[in-house]
C-alpha cells in the first residue's frame, strides 16, 4: 500500500484506482483490512509538530545580543559587590523576558488548527454497511458517500457523480464551486482542475457523489500544506535585525572601550581593581538598558492603536514590519473582492444593462445608458430575470441584517439581480409553481424547469452555458416580447465582450409546453426555444480595497494579486481595483500570469518575474511561497494576505502575514502575524500606517536615549586619560539611564503620527536605524553632555563643593540635557515649533514627574545614601540648566541647516529630471 502514496489518481480510470486499493465499489472494506490500514496509516488527523515548551520559550528571551551585555553587566556588577546596581539590570532584563513570553505564548499554533479542520464525520460503506464514523477512522481503501452539506473528510478519487458541487476556494482559491465528475484526466492536470478529485476539508455545495479514499492525514494536500507551515522559517523582522547589529557593533564597541579604559590606567600607574570598577562603569554607561523595554512598550503601544483600526497584531515585531513593507500580496477571494457572485451586466432584448449594488443583498438598480429601466415594459429583460429567478435552487437567508446563501453563489447571484428588477419569487413560484427539473449536469452544461402556466400552457425555463443554449433557439425575445429571428452572431459577440470583462456568463431561454404537461426531458429542450437574455457575473471588488490600494500606491508599496481563480476573472478585478497600474514602461510579461506558466520557469527567472508582475492566476500553495520568497530575495519586504488554508504556507514565509478574521480559516489565522477583524483591505493600509508611526517612535527613541550612553561612557574615559576621579559613579549612570528612560524617552512611544506619513516611500530595508543626520546631532548632544558634564564637576570641586556634591551637579547637567533634547526628538525633521509643544499630552507628565525624582535624588537623604548624591545650590542648577539651553540650541540649528540641504537637494534632483 505504501507504494501508492503520491499517485496521480486523477489520471487513472476509476476501476483501477479501486483495484489498486483492494477495495470495492458497493460493498467497501472488511473490518480486518480496516484494522490493518488503521495500524499502517495511523489515524486519519495533521500530525501536530511539538513546539518549544513554556520554559524554553522563556529562556530564548534572554538569548539576544544586547540581553547578553546587560547579563554580563548584571554578573560583574554582582561580583563587585555593587547590590543595587546589578539588581537594577537584571529587573530591566527580567521584565523584558516576561513582557516577550507573554507575546510569544500567543504565537501560531497552525498544526492544531489544521488538525481541527479535519475533526468531522464520514458516511461510508464498510463490510456492506452504511456506516457514519469518526473522520479519524477512514483508511485509503474506504468507500464514501458525499452530499450537499458534507465537508470532504479526505483526499477522494470520485468514482460517480450527481451533479456535485463542490466549494474549494480554502485550498484553490477559486470563487465558484467546481463541477465535478467522475471523468479520467490528463496526468499533468493542475490541482484546481482536476474535477475528478474532491479535497479534505472543502465543502460540498451540491448534489452527490461517491467516491474512494486515496490519502488520509498528512498525504492529502491539507497535509502537505502544513509540512510547508512547518518548513517555512520564522523571519527575522526588518527591526529584530537592525537591533541585532546594532546591539553586536555596540557590544563590541563597549568591549574595546572598557578595555581601552583598563589599559590606559594600569599604564598610569592606577591599581587594577580602580580600573575594573571604571571599566564596569564604562560598560554600564553604554549600555542603553531602558532600550528591550522601551522597545516592547512602544511596539505594544502600536498592537493597541492597531487593534482600534481593526487589525489584532499576534506577534509584536509585526508592528514595526508593517512600517516596513514594500510589497503587499493579496489573496482575491474574499480579500479584495467582495466574496460574493454578483450580476454585473444583462444583455437581453437589444440592451445592454448595468446591475448596481454588490454581495447579496438584493439592493440595487436596473440601469440603461443611465437610467433606470421599467422591468414591467421591457418583456425581455422581465423574462431573462424570471428565468434565472425560477430556474434555480439557491437560498437567500437574511440573519441578522447579514445576507448569505445556501447552495451555488452563481444561483444567489441570480436571484438578487431578479430582486433589484422588483421580482419577488415567492409570488413567482405561486403563479408558475414548479413540476419537474432537468438538474444540471457538467455535460449537458445546463439546469431547466418545468413550470405550470395554467389553462394555457407550461412553461420551460432553460439557463446554461450560452453556447449550449444558442443551440437550442430558433428565435429571440424582444423588448416589447414579440419572437424576433435570433441573430446568433450578435449575441455570441455579447457573450465574448462580457466574458472578456472577466464575467462569467449565463444565457436564458424559455418555451412553451402543451397544458397538462408533468414532465421533461433532454429532448424537449432541442431547437424550438426563445433566447431570452444574457447575464454576466462577478465577484466584484470590495469598493473599500480600490480605496486602499490607491492610497498604497502613493505610499510607494505595490500591490499584487496572487490568487488560484481563473486568469482573465483576475486581471478584470486587477484593472477594476488598480493593481498593476503601476508596472513599469517595457515590461516584457503578460498582465496575468498562471501557475503553469510560473511553474516552467527558474529560479532566477523567477525573481524577475515576481518583481515585474502584479497579477499571478490559478497559482497552487507551493508556488505562492515561491513567489514569496522571489519577491524577499529581491530585497522586498512582504506582506501577504489571504483566508484559505492555501495560504497558510506563503503567511508564515512572508516577512508578516495578513489573515481576514471573518472570512478566513484558523490555519490561516494561526499562520499570520496579524488578523484583520473586518477582513476589509483598507484595514491594511491603515495598519501600515500605524507601523510606520511606530517604527518613527522607534527611531526618535534611539535617537534620544543613545547621547547619554555616549556621553556618560565619554566621561568615564575622559575621567581616565585625564587621571582624575570618577565624575559619575555607576550606581547613578543607572538612575540616569533608568529614570530618564521610563519618565522622558518612554513618552516617544505617545508621539502622534506626523503629517504626511503616508506620502514617502517605504523605508529601505537596508538602510540603518540612525541615518548621517540623526547620528550627527547625536554626537553633538554627547560632546555637550562630555564638556557639560566633566567642566560642572571639576568647577564644582574648584568652587569648594565635596565629590558627592559635584557628582550630583554632573549628573544634573546630563538629565536637564536629555530633558531639553527630549523636545528636539520629537521629531528628527520638524522643529518643535511645527509640530506643537503640547501635541503630545504624555510629554509634559514626564518631564515634570522626572524634575520631581530629580529634586528627591538631590535632597532626600535616603537617596543621598543609596546614591552618593548630595544637596546642590541654585547656582548649581542655574548652570546646568545653561548647558542644556546651549546644546537644545545646537541641535536645533542643525536640524535647521540639514533640512535646508535636503531641500534643495530636491530641488536640484527635481530640476534635472524635468
Amino acid at each position: 500500500m505504501e507504494s501508492l502514496i503520491g499517485k496521480h489518481w486523477h489520471h487513472l480510470p476509476a476501476h483501477e484506482v479501486v483495484d489498486l486499493l483492494e477495495t470495492d465499489l458497493n460493498k467497501g472494506l472488511d473490518l480486518f483490512a480496516v484494522k490493518r490500514r488503521q495500524e499502517h496509516f495511523g489515524p486519519n488527523a495533521v500530525t501536530a509538530r511539538k513546539g518549544a515548551g513554556p520554559l524554553r520559550r522563556f529562556l530564548l528571551q534572554f538569548h539576544q545580543p544586547l540581553v547578553h551585555i546587560l547579563l554580563v553587566a548584571a554578573l560583574i556588577t554582582a561580583v563587585l559587590k555593587e547590590v543595587v546596581d546589578a539588581g537594577v539590570i537584571a529587573g530591566v532584563v527580567l521584565i523584558n523576558a516576561i513582557v516577550g513570553f507573554i507575546q510569544e505564548s500567543k504565537a501560531a499554533k497552525a498544526i492544531e488548527a489544521l488538525a481541527k479542520a479535519m475533526v468531522t464525520e464520514a458516511t461510508i460503506i464498510r463490510g456492506g454497511r452504511r456506516l457514519r464514523v469518526s473522520a479519524r477512522e477512514l483508511v485509503p481503501g474506504d468507500i464514501v458517500l458525499l452530499q450537499s452539506g458534507d465537508k470532504v473528510p479526505a483526499d477522494i478519487r470520485l468514482l460517480e457523480s450527481r451533479d456535485l458541487q463542490i466549494d474549494e476556494s480554502i485550498l484553490t482559491g477559486e470563487s465558484v464551486p467546481v463541477h465535478k465528475t467522475a471523468e479520467i484526466l490528463e496526468h499533468d492536470t493542475p490541482l484546481a482542475d482536476r474535477t475528478n478529485m474532491a479535497y479534505s476539508s472543502c465543502l460540498v455545495t451540491y448534489g452527490q457523489g461517491t467516491g474512494v479514499v486515496v490519502a488520509i492525514g498528512d498525504a492529502t494536500e491539507v497535509g502537505r500544506i502544513s509540512e510547508l507551515i512547518r518548513a517555512a522559517p520564522s523571519l527575522a523582522t526588518p527591526l529584530t535585525q537592525k537591533i541585532a547589529r546594532f546591539s553586536h557593533v555596540l557590544m563590541y564597541s563597549i568591549l574595546v572601550l572598557a578595555l581601552l579604559t583598563f589599559g590606559v590606567g594600569i599604564l598610569r600607574g592606577e591599581s587594577a581593581l580602580l580600573m575594573f570598577k571604571a571599566a564596569v562603569a564604562l560598560a554600564v554607561g553604554a549600555i542603553p538598558e531602558g532600550l528591550p523595554a522601551v522597545v516592547t512598550i512602544t511596539l505594544a503601544i502600536g498592537v493597541s492603536r492597531m487593534a482600534r483600526r481593526r487589525a489584532v497584531i499576534r506577534k509584536l515585531p509585526a508592528v514595526e514590519t508593517l512600517g516596513s513593507t514594500t510589497v503587499i500580496c493579496s489573496d482575491k477571494t474574499g480579500t479584495l473582492t467582495e466574496n460574493q457572485m454578483t450580476v454585473r451586466q444583462i444583455a437581453s432584448g437589444g440592451i445592454i444593462a448595468e446591475v448596481t449594488g454588490g454581495g447579496y443583498a438584493p439592493e440595487g438598480q436596473i440601469l440603461a445608458e443611465g437610467n433606470a429601466v421599467d422591468i414591467s415594459s421591457h418583456v425581455a429583460l422581465r423574462e431573462c430575470l424570471t428565468a434565472g429567478l425560477l430556474c434555480n435552487d439557491a437560498i437567500l437567508v437574511n440573519k441578522e441584517g447579514r445576507w448569505s446563501v445556501q447552495g451555488d453563489p452563481t444561483e444567489a447571484a441570480l436571484l438578487v439581480a431578479a430582486g433589484k428588477g422588483g421580482l419577488s419569487r415567492e409570488s413567482l413560484s405561486q403563479q408558475l409553481p414548479r413540476i419537474d427539473v432537468v438538474p444540471f449536469e457538467s455535460e449537458h452544461q445546463y439546469m431547466a424547469t418545468l413550470h405550470d402556466g395554467g389553462a394555457d400552457s407550461c412553461i420551460v425555463y432553460l439557463k446554461g452555458a450560452p453556447e449550449v443554449v444558442l443551440q437550442r433557439c430558433r428565435e429571440a425575445l424582444d423588448s416589447t416580447g414579440n419572437r424576433v429571428p435570433l441573430d446568433r452572431d450578435q449575441v455570441t459577440a455579447a457573450a465574448a465582450e462580457l466574458a472578456g470583462q472577466g464575467l462569467r456568463v449565463l444565457a436564458f431561454a424559455r418555451s412553451e409546453q402543451p397544458p397538462g404537461t408533468r414532465h421533461i426531458a433532454h429532448r424537449d429542450l432541442r431547437d424550438e426555444m426563445t433566447f431570452l437574455g444574457l447575464q454576466g457575473m462577478i465577484d466584484p471588488p470590495r469598493a473599500e480595497a480600490i480605496e486602499a490600494v490607491a492610497k498604497c500606491r502613493a505610499a510607494g508599496i505595490r500591490v499584487k494579486m496572487i490568487t488560484g481563480d481563473h486568469a482573465l476573472t483576475a486581471a478584470a478585478i486587477a484593472k477594476q481595483i488598480g493593481i498593476g497600474v503601476d508596472s513599469r514602461p517595457g515590461d516584457a510579461f503578460p498582465q496575468a500570469l498562471t501557475g503553469p506558466e510560473l511553474a516552467a520557469c527558474s529560479d532566477e527567472k523567477l525573481i524577475d518575474v515576481a518583481d515585474r508582475t502584479s497579477v499571478f492566476a490559478r497559482v497552487s500553495p507551493e508556488q505562492k511561497l515561491r513567489l514569496v520568497e522571489a519577491l524577499q530575495a529581491r530585497g522586498q519586504i512582504v506582506a501577504m494576505t489571504g483566508d484559505g488554508v492555501n495560504d497558510a504556507p506563503a503567511l508564515k514565509q512572508a516577512n508578516i502575514g495578513v489573515a481576514m478574521g471573518i472570512s478566513g480559516t484558523d490555519v490561516a489565522k494561526e499562520a499570520a502575524d496579524m488578523v484583520l477583524t473586518d477582513d476589509n483591505f483598507a484595514s491594511i493600509e491603515a495598519a501600515v500606517e500605524e507601523g510606520r508611526g511606530v517604527f518613527d517612535n522607534l527611531t526618535k527613541f534611539i535617537a534620544w536615549t543613545l547621547p547619554t550612553n555616549i556621553g556618560e561612557g565619554l566621561i568615564i574615559l575622559a575621567a581616565v586619560f585625564v587621571g582624575t576621579t570618577l565624575p559619575i559613579l555607576p550606581v547613578q549612570i543607572l538612575w540616569i539611564n533608568m529614570t530618564t528612560a521610563v519618565l522622558l524617552g518612554l513618552m516617544l512611544a505617545f508621539e502622534p503620527k506626523e503629517p504626511g506619513i503616508m506620502a514617502r516611500p517605504p523605508r529601505n530595508p537596508d538602510q540603518p536605524i540612525i541615518t548621517f543626520d540623526v547620528a550627527l546631532r547625536m554626537f553633538l548632544i554627547a560632546g555637550v553632555m562630555l564638556l557639560g558634564g566633566f567642566g560642572i564637576f571639576k568647577w564644582e570641586l574648584y568652587r569648594g563643593l565635596g565629590e558627592a556634591a559635584a557628582r550630583t551637579a554632573a549628573v544634573n547637567v546630563l538629565v536637564l540635557v536629555e530633558l531639553f533634547y527630549l523636545f528636539n526628538c520629537r521629531s528628527l525633521t520638524r522643529s518643535m515649533l511645527e509640530i506643537g509643544l503640547f501635541s503630545n499630552r504624555w510629554i509634559p507628565v514626564g518631564v515634570v514627574s522626572m524634575l520631581l525624582l530629580q529634586l528627591a535624588f538631590n535632597y532626600l537623604p535616603a537617596m543621598n545614601r543609596l546614591f552618593h548624591s548630595a544637596p546642590v545650590d541654585a547656582i548649581t542648577w542655574f548652570e546646568a540648566a545653561a548647558v542644556a539651553l546651549a546644546g537644545s540650541v545646537l541641535v536645533a540649528m542643525l536640524k535647521r541647516f540639514s533640512r535646508r540641504k535636503r531641500g534643495a537637494n530636491a530641488a536640484l534632483a527635481s530640476g534635472s529630471a524635468s
